[in-house]
């Protein structure tokens, strides 16, 4: 459906002109980053006709998806006010900004909390539906060399009394309602709300109902502390615990495929970890970062910000942190087809790795990474250099011990390996282990999993008349109709 403005939309006509669109090349990219987000949209070159001679007015997400569809070929965000389209419902920019003062911080990260509630009121997927194919990796730039040239605040001192935080700035969000004076006690329990939906994440998926609650934590509990009076040793406690659970609501977001919220919550993970002056934390949002830039089709990006988070990192995170680092760096590497650069990454993250010891500082939230972690990342990497042996070897290695603490990645692993398995001529060893994963599948809420197994199907539909294969995609039927 459409509204209609007064004469046509010249801003539109422009700016497709300028992009060296052409009015049936919109249409196919507006209804294909719709099919991305599980929307059935029709439009065709008289629809965007219409949009630009008469100045009709898509409504529903259409507006964003055509903003999204021209920035992606400009290679950069293009604002609804550009191309006519203001006034239509508008993308908050809500979350995107990387403020420079620690008050403004505080403020873009408690309007993103509130926004997400008032997403989830509105059913059918809120405010993140209508933002449907605004993902655009170009927002990560300035945050990352925000972070690279300052990635520590001077002081995150707050008065509630005062609108403000960061002593002597003097700018942020208007103070409302009773601020309580924040102790270590209240930061230890955002800590726990953190480690619980980390173990909640791995075994049941970032879909999974408990797993949901943490927007709900950010909203209710840590906001509030945010606005709340604190020196600046609770302060940068308090910052970088709510760092670890928006990084975690971006992590969930990322994994059920709403890609639009987690690099908002990525973004002020980010920020909030530059208050906390917790430079490792910064890099692992840095990480999770270029984990989602490669996953979206961006491993140069991806590239860029695994070795940002790597370069300020030196002498300062443990052996196994940076060892992850590097492991995110040779994923990108890999996607990218850079097979010389993923191997020396993957050396080094190996290397790494084996210099770690058991009474290494490492931080909680690196509790998942393991040698079974190293071996199952590797194992993609070669996935995606074409090399079957290395993914097998990898694979055996990764899924020797499988453990209940970690369904999510048991079951990615399970698809890889019967990726490895069909590329070496093995179709029964490649239908036993895509039964296994589609069986893990069916008992978590993860997007990304079920993603791996609908790509696994498209593998095997030159034997789609095996009856193994026929068997597996019917197992399959329900984890693929079912919504993530």
């Amino acid at each position: 459906m459409s509204r209609e403005q007064r004469g046509p939309n010249e801003k539109l006509g422009a700016v497709l002109a300028l992009a060296g669109i052409s009015n049936a090349g919109l249409a196919r990219r507006v209804n294909d980053l719709g099919a991305q987000r599980g929307l059935t949209l029709r439009y065709d070159k008289t629809s965007v006709a219409r949009w630009v001679s008469k100045g009709m007015v898509p409504q529903g997400a259409a507006p964003h998806l055509i903003a999204a569809a021209i920035g992606q070929k400009l290679g950069r965000p293009v604002p609804l006010h550009e191309i006519g389209l203001a006034d239509a419902d508008p993308a908050p920019e809500v979350g995107l900004a990387f403020p420079r003062d620690v008050g403004e911080a505080v403020r873009a990260a408690t309007d993103l909390y509130r926004l997400d509630l008032a997403g989830r009121r509105a059913g059918g997927g809120g405010i993140w539906q209508s933002l449907a194919g605004s993902f655009s990796v170009s927002a990560y730039a300035t945050p990352a060399s925000r972070w690279l040239i300052t990635p520590a605040d001077p002081s995150v001192e707050r008065e509630a009394g005062r609108h403000g935080a960061g002593g002597a700035s003097g700018h942020g969000p208007p103070d409302s309602g009773e601020h309580a004076r924040v102790g270590h006690s209240d930061v230890a329990k955002l800590r726990e709300a953190a480690e619980d939906a980390r173990k909640w994440d791995s075994k049941y998926g970032g879909g999974d109902w408990r797993s949901s609650m943490v927007p709900e934590c950010l909203r209710v509990d840590a906001a509030p502390l945010l606005l709340g009076s604190y020196s600046d040793e609770v302060g940068r406690a308090l910052f970088g615990a709510t760092s670890e659970l928006t990084r975690l609501a971006g992590w969930m977001a990322f994994d059920t495929g709403q890609q639009e919220a987690a690099q908002r919550y990525y973004i002020q993970a980010l920020r909030l970890a530059r208050a906390a002056a917790d430079v490792p934390l910064g890099g692992y949002v840095l990480a999770s970062m270029s984990l989602q830039a490669t996953y979206r089709g961006f491993a140069d990006e991806g590239v860029d910000l695994a070795q940002a988070a790597l370069e300020r990192n030196r002498g300062l995170a443990t052996a196994r942190t940076m060892s992850f680092f590097r492991l995110v760096e040779a994923r990108a590497h890999a996607k990218a087809g850079d097979g010389p650069a993923a191997a020396a990454a993957l050396k080094s993250a190996e290397g790494w790795l084996e210099r770690s010891r058991e009474g290494d500082a490492d931080p909680t939230w690196l509790g998942f990474y393991s040698y079974d972690r190293f071996c199952a990342d590797a194992a993609e990497c070669y996935r995606d250099l074409g090399m079957p042996r290395e993914v097998r070897r990898f694979t055996e290695q990764a899924l020797s011990r499988p453990t209940e603490e970690f369904v999510r990645s048991h079951g990615l692993r399970l698809v890889v390996s019967a990726v490895a398995e069909l590329e070496s001529g093995n179709l029964d060893a490649a239908c036993a282990a895509g039964t296994r994963a589609v069986e893990v599948a069916g008992r978590i809420s993860s997007a990304r999993t079920t993603e791996y197994v609908r790509d696994l199907l498209h593998r095997l539909e030159p034997y789609g008349h095996e009856p193994r294969v026929m068997e597996l995609r019917e197992r399959a039927r329900p984890l693929l109709v079912t919504p993530a």
